[in-house]
Formats: C-alpha cells, structure tokens, sequence
C-alpha cells in the first residue's frame, strides 16, 4: 500500500488489511471480540455517509459487502453486527465515517459477555425475534453487560500490524476460495 492511510488524523497503514479505489479495512484498536474491524472512506473529510460521493458510495458497499462475507468465513460467525454511528448524537466518536463489522455466535464465552442474551435466541421469525430481545431490556439490557470503554484494553501496533497481515493473507484466499 503505498503512503500512509489515515483514520480522521491517525496513521492506521500498519492495521489496513484491505485496499479498494476509496475504501479500507482495518482491525480495530479496541475490539469488541475478534474480528471486529472497521471499514472507512479513504477520503478523510468523509465525516457522514451522506459526505460519500456516487462512485465512493458504490465501492464503500462493495468493500462493505466483500468484508462482512470474509470475517463471517475467516472467524465462523454465525451472525454479525454492520453498524454505522452516523454524527455524534448517535455515538460516532471519530469524526471520520467507519462502519464496525462484529462477529456473533449462538454461543459467545469469550471477551466481551454483550450478547449473552442474544445467544440464546432460538431460529425463529425476525418478528419473534425482535420481540424476544424486546422482552429482555433490548439495547439497555446489553447495556448493562459491557465492559466500559475505558476498562477494554488497546492492542500495540505490533499486535494490529500482525492481526492485518493475517487477515490480509486469508483475505486473498477467500477471494480465490469464494471465486
């Protein structure tokens, strides 16, 4: 990749695993659990997903699409979370459009414990399910599980650098593999 790729006014060349036209991916400094990456504009001033051009729009969910497939393959996510923050009153702490990819499972005993209640959602009608996780205090109920910002630990530059050339490398097979 050449010259280096910024996150809002961070250097994050050594954490992109992923390179198109206008867009990258990266791994993610504080990650909810393994596999949570980000994908961004490589244009800096793209604050909102209104800010993408046509052709910058098309190829962000185009990389969007390419990347969720890949860590739902490379970490055998049974489901995942695509969430963009959209400005600062709905929680977007970086003034630099990202969206999260996180992976999810029918059975999450690992890292963050979020989703516990939600693992234990039975294949039923989106209907069902939506009223279910209703049921159980919804999006404050999950509140009440996470682990706070300021207690998740950030990864070294090494740690990222290593976790994007790997994902990179099963990357490249996947798009051979699912060809």
């Amino acid at each position: 990749m050449s010259g280096p790729i910024y996150f809002y006014k961070y250097v994050v060349t050594p954490q992109v695993f992923f390179k198109s036209k206008y867009t990258y991916a990266l791994v993610n400094l504080k990650p909810l659990v393994p596999g949570h990456v980000l994908i961004v504009p490589l244009r800096t001033q793209v604050v909102r997903l209104s800010d993408l051009t046509p052709d910058e729009s098309t190829d962000y969910f185009n990389t969007l699409q390419l990347i969720q497939k890949f860590i739902s393959w490379h970490f055998k996510a049974d489901s995942l979370n695509i969430a963009i923050q959209d400005g600062p009153e709905a929680g977007q702490t970086v003034p630099h459009l990202h969206t999260h990819i996180i992976p999810r499972y029918r059975t999450n005993n690992i890292g963050d414990q979020i989703y516990d209640k939600l693992d234990d959602w039975r294949f039923q009608s989106w209907d069902e399910r939506r009223s279910e996780y209703l049921a159980i205090g919804g999006r404050e109920g999950r509140k009440k599980l996470a682990k706070p910002d300021d207690q998740r630990i950030a990864r070294s530059q090494e740690e990222m650098a290593q976790e994007a050339m790997e994902l990179e490398r099963q990357l490249a097979e996947f798009t051979v593999t699912s060809a």
